[in-house]
């Protein structure tokens, strides 16, 4: 096999995020679900836009977050994913490529609009999302570079682009390069509404194969598997993937393997600010420590650092140099 080129090759929806503060009144006054995700037409974006307060704009997307990371560990990263050729497609391009994260996807000539999430912050640092997906479900089997996937030491797929058939098929064939190339292919359940729409199918994904890493927080894990049960989720969970990372917030993560279960402590936090992105620089410093060789409980820590230093401050990108931080925890990287 010869040596990757990229560390973490990462394929999921290219979004800028729009981040504001909100009380909880404005939640039930728009009928937002406190702490979930929904997807919006353009119409229902205009009027979220319209009714909050003053906002934040930045590149986001779950995976491009968790490959912003990856970057920020002085990694090398990759990623794939479909913008418009408009204004909020420029800011993307520009910010992700300034992370210094290789992106080539071609952006689309015409059709709906770079996508875009209004994330309303509540006092208790919760989040909840309203994503017009626009241009970002756009993204077909074409878009996917060989050399670059087969270069990649880890493939990571996000769920949230788990909806388009030829978003699927994008995945499949990424993972089948993957494969092919002797490398590891990794998926995000990205939220307990993707679970329930596509139960099924990423189960399949798991016990065929396709995927050999999952990470789930624990309301994806009981949807998973329709149950409250912690321990026979866990059960089941070992039985289906070869490898899993199961968040639990404050409580830390579960990594499963086969073999065991280990628990991995969160890293204690002056004050929580902002959950968003907390999911996805886990991933990011799980996937550099798993790409680098490092034990599962030592990825597992790096990703916990990844998390905490994400939730201090308003939005999901790091921000501070995370290889800095890592270094500092004696976790170089």
């Amino acid at each position: 096999m010869t040596a990757p080129r990229y560390d973490v090759l990462g394929i999921g929806n290219a979004i800028v995020d729009v981040i504001a503060h909100a009380e909880d009144d404005f939640l039930v006054a728009h009928g937002m679900r406190k702490g979930s995700m929904s997807l919006i037409d353009e119409d229902r974006a205009e009027a979220v836009y319209a009714a909050m307060g003053p906002a934040v704009e930045i590149s986001g997307g779950s995976a491009a977050n968790t490959i912003v990371g990856i970057a920020g560990f002085g990694a090398r990263a990759c990623f794939v994913g479909k913008v418009k050729n408009d204004g909020l497609g420029g800011v993307f391009t520009h910010d992700i490529r300034a992370a210094r994260v290789a992106f080539d996807t071609p952006p689309a000539a015409a059709g709906p609009a770079t996508a875009r999430c209004f994330i309303m912050v509540t006092p208790d640092g919760e989040r909840t999302m309203n994503t017009y997906l626009g241009a970002a479900q756009d993204l077909h089997p074409i878009d996917i570079d060989v050399d670059a996937v087969a270069g990649a030491a880890i493939t990571y797929l996000e769920g949230y682009l788990w909806d388009p058939e030829n978003a699927k098929n994008a995945f499949l064939k990424a993972a089948e390069i993957a494969h092919g190339a002797g490398r590891i292919v990794a998926l995000t359940l990205s939220d307990a509404f993707c679970v329930d729409r596509w139960r099924d199918e990423f189960l399949h994904l798991m016990r065929s194969g396709t995927v050999d890493l999952v990470f789930a927080n624990e309301a994806e894990l009981h949807s998973l598997y329709q149950t409250a049960d912690l321990d026979a989720a866990l059960a089941q969970l070992r039985s289906d993937v070869k490898l899993a990372a199961v968040t639990r917030s404050e409580q830390g993560c579960l990594v499963v393997s086969r073999e065991e279960t280990a628990a991995v402590k969160a890293v204690p936090v002056q004050r929580v600010v902002d959950t968003t992105g907390a999911g996805d620089l886990f991933a990011a410093g799980f996937l550099v420590g798993l790409a680098r060789g490092r034990s599962h409980e030592e990825s597992a820590r790096l990703g916990a650092l990844a998390a905490a230093e994400v939730i201090q401050h308003l939005g999901a990108r790091p921000g501070v140099s995370l290889a800095a931080l890592a270094g500092e925890s004696g976790l170089a990287v």
